[in-house]
């Protein structure tokens, strides 16, 4: 695999750092290929009999892409270990395994007690996060984690160079039923997003599950897309009222088993499911380049959830000549557009 020019620029950036700096965080856009730096990292460490990596992630479908890429890339596993940071918090044995280099997948999550023990645990080790979003819905700072930070570039510039989908935008009106509904909604959660109790009471109802429908009918009729349910019961009503109308699609949630959920996805790339209704399954580490349209259903207050999201359908695939994003909860209304400037620095 021959890097992308921002790929290249990344990289040697990177171990620039690497010189001055123990632990580096490298934001890059969702679709942007994340993975694909940190194979060639790794490749580039002389992994061998004094060097070995460890690499770390929150979900299953992103330790899958994980260890497709490093295979691509011809790195031997018996010096890359590759593990989820829910089995790395219960062994007790994985500090008998020492990596020179740790790398962290989805960085944003770093904060977490069960990531901070790992900088504990190995003090000599380099550090390396990848986030398309290195911010928290409650302004923590990573930097007591992460020394430095290196931004690629916007997400307007991957438009324009072409790495990017280009994008059009459907948002509800400031003055719609929906945007009332999401208004009137005060409790929070323990993340300081908005309560899915609250969330399923207020907009998981007959007319707003209908409206959705409406909505996907006028602009995305027979378009291949994901829609972002608030839980699974939300989903479920989603995924029957479509089906009902003649839309071919399912519901994939954390309770749906991992060999249905692999049969579901190869169903969807294959074309024969349209649509996939999920609840956080496909926020992270979900990479198919025909997505043709999101549909959001679920508000939040989080900027991270919000780019994670959109940014499912902005990978470009031959003959997608952009993206169409439904914004059917108003989310344009708290965050702007995905290409609007952050200040990623002052977040970080």
């Amino acid at each position: 695999m021959v890097l992308r020019d921002y790929q290249q620029e990344m990289l040697s950036r990177l171990f620039v750092a690497w010189q001055r700096h123990r632990s580096v965080m490298v934001q890059m856009p969702t679709g942007a290929g994340k993975t694909v730096l940190l194979a060639k990292a790794i490749g580039q460490c002389a992994v061998g009999e004094k060097e070995s990596v460890l690499i770390v992630a929150h979900r299953r479908e992103l330790l899958d892409q994980i260890r497709a890429t490093i295979k691509a890339f011809g790195i031997s596993d018996g010096t890359v270990r590759v593990e989820s940071i829910q089995k790395l918090s219960k062994d007790s044995s994985a500090s008998a395994f020492a990596p020179s280099l740790v790398i962290i997948d989805e960085a944003h999550h770093a904060l977490a007690k069960t990531y901070r023990v790992l900088w504990e645990r190995w003090p000599e080790a380099r550090f390396l996060g990848l986030t398309a979003t290195p911010c928290r819905l409650g302004g923590e700072a990573f930097t007591d984690l992460f020394d430095v930070l290196l931004e690629s570039w916007s997400i307007q510039t991957f438009i324009d160079k072409g790495w990017l989908s280009d994008f059009e935008y459907v948002s509800a009106r400031p003055d719609s039923e929906m945007m009332r509904r999401v208004r009137s909604l005060k409790k929070r959660g323990a993340d300081g997003d908005y309560q899915p109790k609250e969330m399923a009471a207020v907009m998981d109802v007959p007319e707003s599950v209908r409206h959705l429908y409406l909505t996907y009918r006028q602009f995305a009729e027979g378009k291949k897309g994901i829609v972002y349910a608030i839980d699974r019961r939300h989903a479920l009503h989603i995924a029957d009222f479509y089906q009902r109308q003649g839309v071919s699609c399912c519901v994939i949630d954390s309770k749906t088993p991992a060999a249905e959920r692999e049969l579901l996805v190869r169903d969807y790339q294959a074309d024969r499911l349209k649509v996939l209704v999920n609840v956080d399954i496909f926020i992270e580490g979900f990479d198919c380049p025909e997505v043709e349209f999101i549909q959001l259903a679920r508000p939040t207050l989080s900027l991270a959830k919000y780019l994670q999201q959109v940014g499912r359908g902005m990978r470009v695939s031959e003959g997608k000549p952009h993206v169409l994003i439904l914004d059917n909860v108003g989310l344009y209304q708290t965050f702007g557009l995905p290409t609007d400037e952050r200040d990623w620095r002052q977040m970080f």
